[in-house]
């Protein structure tokens, strides 16, 4: 039946089927219903409710525990939340990459990881162990997030395995990042735990809303990746090469990036640059998308438009460019550990993004264009999503 399924998908796209093995063991490979590829636990959903309520509530539990423990709380100490949207509805499209969203709450100064009162002592020991993070002279910060991103392929009317295009995927997560900075250089550290697969409940979150806007529903979720949990290490330096300007009126700086993955769900070394210009730009570390180790949306200095009683505002625009080697991509590789659907993903990826902000008192807003290049052998268009960043320092 697998192989009869790439017969039919060949001639709908009007090609010839080679005989390609690859394809053929794809498309031979035993499909189950939704229902069938959850685990255990799937079946019983006040079990699974109570697992997600859990992380939820301890996520949130210790961003009060380090906000509610600041002893020096104020306008030079704050908190920052911010709020990730990403969708390529703003390109009329709904294809691979096709929803992100992401709350990050970020900590005010802890001033030392391994002293502060602020964390729980039994976490010291292994905070000390952390690379980086732990030097004299820098202002720390820990990061709290939870997301979830969605991929689909081309043609989501198709019920059928597509065999030649992206797997269907979601993937929810929890993540804790530390961040240590001065005005010049952010090593940023995060640790993500989540679930792809049908406990990810991507695709229930993209039928609820497409049912709701009254869009098309996507019909080959049957086929999506399994049941996997998952467990990243990521690592980003960012540093300020060059500017001019900044916080005092018409302004330009420039910053570069270097960092990497580890993990089952993604695994690569990357890097960018990124170039702002405008007006009483933040000494802060630029504008990102939902990416691992890249929150920087929080103040350094106390200069800064969202603490400053009559400077409250800002104004720039902002282009980024990056690239990625990549060794595992789990949305494109398939399962670690099950047999899934997947394609030949492309190992050297580049992505750029062009945007403004803008701040008005405790208030920051970027949106921003991004263009990425093929991620797999045979897609047939970039990757275009719009996105949006919504921050407030309190």
């Amino acid at each position: 039946m697998g192989a009869d399924r790439g017969s039919i998908n060949n001639s709908i796209m009007g090609k010839t089927p080679a005989p390609d093995e690859k394809n053929e063991k794809r498309a031979k490979f035993p499909l189950k219903r939704a229902s069938a590829q959850r685990s255990l636990w799937a079946g019983n959903p006040f079990f699974t409710s109570r697992v997600a309520g859990c992380l939820v509530f301890i996520l949130f539990f210790s961003a009060s525990m380090v906000c509610g423990a600041a002893q020096n709380p104020g306008e030079e100490n704050p908190c920052t939340f911010s709020f990730y949207f990403e969708n390529d509805l703003f390109f009329n499209t709904d294809q691979h990459y096709t929803n992100g969203v992401k709350l990050t709450w970020i900590s005010p100064d802890l001033t030392s990881y391994a002293e502060s009162e602020k964390l729980p002592d039994w976490s010291h020991r292994y905070i000390r162990m952390l690379p980086f993070i732990n030097e004299s002279g820098l202002k720390r910060n820990v990061a709290f997030s939870i997301g979830q991103a969605m991929f689909t392929p081309a043609h989501t009317e198709r019920e059928d395995l597509i065999v030649n295009d992206r797997p269907y995927a979601g993937w929810t997560y929890l993540g804790v990042a530390f961040h240590s900075k001065n005005d010049r250089r952010l090593d940023s550290m995060e640790i993500q735990l989540g679930l792809v697969g049908p406990e990810s409940f991507a695709e229930f979150t993209q039928k609820e809303v497409h049912t709701l806007r009254g869009f098309p529903i996507s019909r080959g979720w049957n086929n999506q990746l399994r049941n996997e949990p998952g467990l990243n290490f990521f690592y980003a330096r960012k540093w300020r090469v060059f500017d001019t300007g900044l916080e005092k009126g018409l302004g330009f700086d420039m910053l570069t990036l270097m960092g990497g993955a580890l993990g089952n769900i993604h695994t690569y070394a990357n890097a960018g640059l990124e170039m702002r210009f405008g007006w009483n730009i933040p000494v802060d570390f630029g504008d990102s998308q939902i990416q691992p180790a890249s929150s920087s949306n929080d103040p350094v200095t106390v200069g800064d438009p969202r603490l400053s009683a009559s400077k409250g505002y800002s104004m720039y625009l902002y282009t980024t460019v990056g690239g990625r080697a990549v060794l595992r991509d789990i949305f494109l590789d398939g399962n670690t550990f099950a047999q899934s659907h997947s394609v030949d993903k492309n190992h050297f990826v580049a992505n750029a993004a062009f945007g403004f902000s803008v701040i008005f008192r405790r208030f920051k807003l970027s949106l921003a264009k991004v263009i990425c290049t093929k991620e797999f052998k045979g897609q047939q268009d970039e990757q275009r999503f719009g996105s949006i960043t919504l921050s407030f320092t309190y």
